[in-house]
């Protein structure tokens, strides 16, 4: 009997077994901690961008405009201390934990859930290609996002952001920028591609890589923001330069040895010629 029934074992459930592991593709399956690895764009990252830096970002000349008006003191105010990084900019600063929601009945997986440590923003990336909010439909730091799976790459197409930055130094993004992300796995590695495309504020899509590695002691500590008042000012005043004011104009390309132009960003300046 032993021998028929190892027959049987490789025969029949052996390639049975396999071929449900071929189905549950493990490699579609973002689930857990992911620490993020700050080796590219140190300094844009972490110290932070100079005022007046816009070179590699495709920003016109509207952008440009309003950028220079951006005053770095709008940080402190209440209106801002507890505000979340937009999708299209949060990959790029804090650890990331994923988890699945499971529709009982069918057993798929219907969506994403996403949480990050800094500033704690959660976001939900639909898997069940369900429709559309209409375009006049509520906005959000997060905005809302569509997934589907390409082997171990996950493509997400997000609509419906709030108005907010591309880089924290004043460059704008406007709510009618959209963003496709491509999650890609490999081994214990996970690298997103985010291009935002902007009619109002770029030239050009505009592509940024970010790279993590799966980490099972991972954990997310609490993140709880109350804001307080740390500059008295009169009420409605936003701190600001005004156009052609902005004392830091030259800063930064002075201190690298840049021309002015080339510090100013646009399309041109993404490439090496």
């Amino acid at each position: 009997m032993t021998k028929p029934q190892f027959s049987f074992l490789r025969t029949v459930l052996l390639p049975s077994l396999l071929l449900a592991q071929a189905s549950l593709s493990p490699a579609q399956d973002l689930t857990g901690g992911w620490a993020i690895l700050i080796h590219e764009d140190f300094p844009e990252r972490i110290p932070g961008p100079d005022i007046a830096e816009y070179a590699g970002i495709p920003l016109n000349a509207e952008a440009r405009y309003r950028a220079l008006t951006w005053d770095p003191a709008q940080l402190a105010m209440p209106e801002y201390q507890c505000r979340p990084h937009p999708s299209d900019y949060g990959n790029r600063f804090s650890d990331l934990r994923v988890w699945q929601e499971i529709d009982r009945a069918s057993q798929r997986t219907t969506a994403l859930q996403m949480r990050r440590e800094w500033q704690a923003p959660e976001r939900t990336i639909y898997l069940d290609g369900r429709p559309r909010p209409s375009e006049h439909a509520q906005h959000s730091w997060q905005g809302f996002s569509l997934g589907e799976w390409d082997g171990n790459m996950l493509n997400v197409h997000t609509t419906h952001l709030k108005a907010s930055y591309v880089r924290r130094n004043g460059v704008p993004r406007s709510d009618q920028a959209e963003h496709q992300e491509h999650y890609i796995i490999h081994d214990e590695h996970l690298t997103i591609v985010t291009v935002i495309k902007d009619p109002l504020y770029l030239e050009e899509p505009f592509i940024r890589t970010t790279n993590y590695r799966l980490d099972p002691r991972f954990s997310i500590d609490p993140y709880p923001c109350e804001p307080a008042v740390e500059i008295e000012r009169d009420a409605g005043f936003v701190p600001h330069y005004l156009p052609g004011k902005n004392p830091f104009l030259e800063e930064y390309a002075q201190r690298y040895g840049l021309q002015l132009e080339d510090a100013m960003g646009g399309a041109s300046t993404m490439y090496p010629e």
